[in-house]
């Protein structure tokens, strides 16, 4: 009898063998992902910059209330409210000066005296003259009153009677010229007192005792100044001409008070634009009731006026010109981009004032390129900014 002998299984790889077998399964895994996984970053890393870098980048800023002033001070030129060069008007020598420079008068106040011999001698002939036909003309009278009474008895003529009567007459008026000429003299005399025209500060002194004074065409004695208040003008470019009106107020500064400033008034102006200089010319007041403040010094106005209605103010590299005229672009909400028609009002440089078209909430695009166009998507580099009207 025969026996089938079972066949024995087949023998387990030792364990070390399959454990390094798993090993390397797990490492080849690992290899795979670390080539893997820093490809795929970089992809969705290089396609994020891509999509970033397909939309424009901008800058953006928000418009400001415009200020009330026309933010650059303009030149303007201080002078006296009232000045006057005092001349003489009787010659003579002048016998002595009473005020000097700085010196604060009032009206009247003698200022020098002038020594008038040749005028006291022309006085005193003028008075003898007067005398002279002053007798004249009593005796004419009385002659002519006997030859009317004789006229009454036929005893004279009576063109011999109205001959007297002329003569009378004509006495009358020698009188009358003689007064008339005394009376001129004698308010030249008056003149030897050089006397202030108004109250104010003596300016300049252009004579000294013995000094030949010449009436009429001789020089100047003093001059005058009346510097409280003062006088300011101020040339206005063209651009701003509509907006400075009478009774306007102003700040007056001057480099040599830093720091400091004067209100001053608008009291008017020329209401003509010179053709040469595009400019208005413009009077201010400014009080000066402690003489700090000097005529014929150089100052700056800067004028402080009520701004357009919802005026406001942007930078000047925000304008956009095109054949559709003046534009901003704008982004909105969703990021995309706005075209908007503006209407600009005065240029102050740097920034521009808009007086439509905008509003304080907006976020206007800085340096926008000419290609950008209404609805591009865009993305903000920065976040909104301010500008100044200053």
């Amino acid at each position: 009898m025969n026996s089938t002998t079972p066949t024995p299984p087949p023998a387990s790889p030792p364990v070390p063998l399959r454990r390094i077998a798993e090993v390397a399964v797990v490492i080849i895994i690992i290899g795979l992902l670390i080539g893997f996984v820093p490809r795929y970053l970089a992809h969705r890393e290089l396609l994020k910059e891509t999509r970033a870098d397909s939309v424009l980048t901008v800058s953006v800023v928000s418009p400001v209330p415009a200020e009330s002033n026309f933010g650059t001070p303009l030149p303007a030129n201080v002078q006296a409210f009232i000045q006057a060069s005092i001349h003489a008007r009787a010659s003579g020598y002048l016998k002595n000066w009473f005020v000097d420079i700085g010196d604060h008068v009032t009206n009247g106040q003698v200022l020098a005296l002038i020594e008038t011999p040749e005028l006291d001698e022309q006085l005193a002939q003028a008075k003898a003259q007067l005398d002279q036909a002053q007798a004249a003309l009593d005796l004419a009278k009385i002659t002519a009153d006997r030859w009317t009474t004789l006229l009454k008895t036929a005893s004279v003529s009576e063109q011999d009677a109205e001959e007297k009567k002329s003569a009378y007459v004509l006495g009358q008026a020698n009188v009358e010229a003689a007064r008339a000429n005394l009376k001129r003299l004698v308010d030249l005399k008056n003149f030897d007192n050089v006397t202030a025209p108004f109250n104010g500060v003596v300016t300049a002194r252009n004579t000294d005792i013995g000094q030949l004074i010449t009436a009429g065409s001789g020089p100047e004695l003093f001059r005058m100044a009346q510097t409280d208040p003062l006088r300011v003008y101020v040339q206005v470019p063209q651009q701003y001409v509509f907006d400075v009106k009478p009774g306007m107020k102003a700040d007056l500064s001057f480099l040599e008070l830093p720091g400091r400033t004067f209100t001053a008034t608008v009291t008017r102006t020329a209401e003509a634009v010179d053709p040469t200089t595009r400019t208005l010319q413009v009077e201010l007041d400014v009080p000066n009731p402690h003489g700090e403040l000097f005529s014929g010094s150089y100052a700056q106005v800067r004028f402080k006026e009520t701004p357009a209605h919802n005026a406001l103010a942007i930078s000047d590299n925000a304008i956009i010109f095109r054949a559709e005229g003046t534009q901003v672009a704008i982004v909105g909400p969703d990021n995309k981009v706005q075209l908007r028609d503006i209407k600009v009002g005065r240029d102050f440089g740097s920034i521009i004032e808009v007086r439509d078209g905008l509003q304080a909430s907006d976020r206007v695009i800085v340096n926008p390129p000419d290609s950008i166009a209404d609805g591009e998507e865009v993305q903000i580099a920065q976040p909104d900014g301010a500008t100044s009207a200053k």
